[in-house]
């Protein structure tokens, strides 16, 4: 008999919450739309001016305080980055229950929303997994959100204090790597062992303007960028100056948004596997898609096993692959020795591609590369394995036996860049065919650098219409290879600046080991367990 009390009154409780909270916002909108809306409205538009006043020079010696929540980023609600929190740091089924919870977010008060949020993303979730997330993910989507004119006013002072009420463990690597900030203050997490419990700490959840006066004392900063809201206005009251990014602005201006080539430092490299910025309804139609999407994904790669070249591509276009062949391949002039062709690396499904493309068999050689890929893989696939003797050996018998396909950098990389290529494969081959490969996904990209691999091609499937280009160049003249005099680093270097010519992409020094190191904080490389017996 008291279990059924205890949920009855437990029941009473959530809809006392839930009917008292939606009167209150009834009530407030009332209020807005009735006899005091021209009186607030005007008070809001007229206290402080907008960002795009601010002037931007001598503030070298200047303090300036803000957020990122509405301020910093053009987006108003931080929903899609919690949501990026749970798929990415924690699971699917995270991510599903908060999306559930969408119906009563939108009742709750801002307060009991973000407890919400930050209960359902983080209580059990890693200590470990939320950095990997913070530096590894959720940096790209902040920067494709910057506001551009804050940023501007923001990168034009000395020093810069954010205070926000989201946890400080979401922002803090961003801003303090990307942005220079000096210092964040945000609400802080309880958390037990190497875990995090989902509860704020003792101190609860950041008010701004009080930590304000906690960090300065006495001292006033000298610029405070805020939001139209309430608690904005209280937090920069407290500078010399003040400005406001009025959410019209964020939302309809395009020049509020940040070009690729402003942005204070490279995005070469992010982890992840959604390529979208998951607001509620983007997150419900990729829950609604996921189902046919596996079994499309199923079918694709089926189809690229079992099937004939020439069947395969057609069959894959029907299922919405976008396959676009430039160029073709050129003929031989040593017919006892193979065609070596070099390729940008985008995905694992990259000689695939080509191979699909071109119509005939091609070996692949790999490195460190799982066995289900090998297992799945419809064309031979050899690992090499970093012994540049051996591998050099390697490659030189697989010549002499057909085409071979290699890629040079060693790793994919999503954004527009080549990596350095490793020149071994110019010191083995007179007969060159550069190959520019380039991919576009619209939901989930298929490659990672922390996650299973396995699962590479099966999520690059998965997207309703994945595009891959494939660009065959001319054949390199004999007189820039390495028959010709040429160095094995000149000759790389010389595709490496050709291929991204014909992508547009920027060429860079950075390795495989850089790109590992940075994302998942090891060298990406897959040991056998043979390799680990010894």
């Amino acid at each position: 008999m008291v279990f059924p009390m205890v949920l009855l009154r437990l029941a009473d409780w959530v809809l006392y919450q839930l009917l008292a909270n939606s009167c209150y916002r009834a009530a407030r909108k009332m209020k807005n739309y009735g006899f005091n809306l021209s009186y607030k409205s005007s008070q809001q538009t007229s206290s402080f001016p907008s960002v795009t006043k601010c002037g931007l020079v001598g503030r070298g010696s200047e303090t300036l305080v803000c957020d990122i929540n509405g301020v910093l980023l053009r987006t108003h609600s931080f929903f899609p980055y919690f949501m990026l929190v749970a798929f990415e740091g924690g699971s699917i089924f995270r991510a599903f229950l908060l999306l559930l919870s969408c119906p009563l977010l939108w009742v709750l008060d801002y307060e009991l929303k973000l407890r919400v949020m930050i209960f359902i993303s983080f209580c059990g979730l890693r200590i470990k997994d939320m950095k990997t997330t913070a530096r590894a993910v959720l940096p790209k989507f902040y920067l494709e959100n910057l506001n551009l004119h804050a940023y501007e006013v923001l990168a034009s002072t000395g020093s810069k204090v954010v205070f926000t009420s989201v946890p400080r463990v979401m922002v803090e690597e961003f801003l303090k790597e990307y942005l220079s900030v000096d210092d964040v203050i945000g609400t802080e997490l309880h958390t037990v062992g190497h875990y995090f419990t989902g509860l704020l700490s003792g101190s609860g959840l950041l008010l701004k303007h009080r930590a304000l006066k906690e960090y300065f004392g006495e001292r006033k900063p000298d610029v405070g960028l805020g939001s139209s809201g309430l608690l904005d206005h209280l937090l920069i009251s407290l500078c010399k100056e003040a400005y406001v990014v009025n959410k019209e602005d964020n939302k309809s201006s395009p020049s509020s948004v940040m070009p690729r080539e402003k942005y204070p430092k490279p995005l070469i490299f992010h982890d992840g596997r959604l390529a979208f910025l998951p607001t509620p309804l983007a997150t419900l139609t990729m829950f609604m898609w996921l189902p046919l999407a596996i079994l499309l994904a199923i079918f694709r790669l089926s189809v690229g096993i079992l099937l004939p070249y020439k069947l395969a591509f057609l069959l894959g276009i029907w299922s919405g692959l976008d396959i676009r062949l430039k160029g073709s391949s050129p003929p031989k002039s040593d017919q006892s020795k193979g065609v070596l062709y070099v390729c940008t690396h985008r995905t694992l499904l990259d000689p695939v591609f080509l191979t699909t493309s071109l119509g005939k068999p091609l070996t692949a050689v790999t490195y460190s590369l799982s066995k289900m890929s090998e297992i799945i893989a419809p064309i031979k696939t050899v690992r090499l394995t970093r012994d540049r003797k051996q591998d050099g050996q390697t490659m030189h018998r697989l010549l002499s036996e057909g085409d071979l396909v290699v890629c040079p950098e060693g790793t994919t990389c999503r954004e527009p860049y080549l990596l350095r290529f490793s020149s071994l494969f110019a010191e083995l081959a007179d007969e060159i065919v550069p190959v520019a490969m380039n991919t576009h996904v619209n939901m989930f990209y298929g490659t990672t650098a922390s996650g299973l691999k396995c699962l590479d091609p099966i999520f690059f499937l998965m997207n309703p219409k994945p595009s891959y280009h494939v660009q065959i160049l001319e054949k390199l003249p004999k007189g820039l290879t390495c028959a010709g005099g040429r160095s094995s680093c000149e000759v790389a270097n010389y595709i490496q600046r050709q291929l991204g010519e014909a992508l547009g992409f920027e060429c860079t020094t950075l390795t495989r080991r850089d790109k590992y190191m940075m994302l998942a904080g090891n060298e990406g490389v897959v040991h056998d367990n043979k390799t680990k017996k010894h």
